[in-house]
């Protein structure tokens, strides 16, 4: 898998890390949702032993092994100009379109 990332979106991913080190998770959260689920972006001090390292730059991105076939092989992370969210596409899907990013570091 692979996340393509416009300057914008990088920037904005850059100013979560807040200058400490961590990874992206995306994560269907299912959580209190009553329904398939919410995708997220979790900041994450390390993989589960369950998720997997697909993208290394500019940034690590991961995913948990069992939710790994819910994305595409390409997809593309954008951020809103004018809101704290991002949108994450495919050529033949779209994944969400209010994605927050949510840091779970300890």
């Amino acid at each position: 898998m692979q996340i393509q990332l416009d300057p914008l979106t990088s920037g904005r991913l850059e100013e979560s890390l807040n200058d400490k080190p961590g990874s992206f998770k995306l994560f269907y959260d299912t959580e209190d949702c009553g329904c398939n689920g919410v995708l997220v972006l979790l900041i994450v001090n390390e993989p589960n032993t369950t998720d997997i390292v697909f993208q290394q730059q500019p940034f690590v991105f991961l995913c948990d092994r069992q939710q790994e076939s819910l994305f595409d092989e390409v997809m593309t992370l954008k951020a809103d100009e004018h809101y704290p969210s991002y949108k994450l596409t495919s050529d033949s899907t779209l994944f969400g379109s209010n994605i927050r990013v949510r840091d779970a570091r300890q």
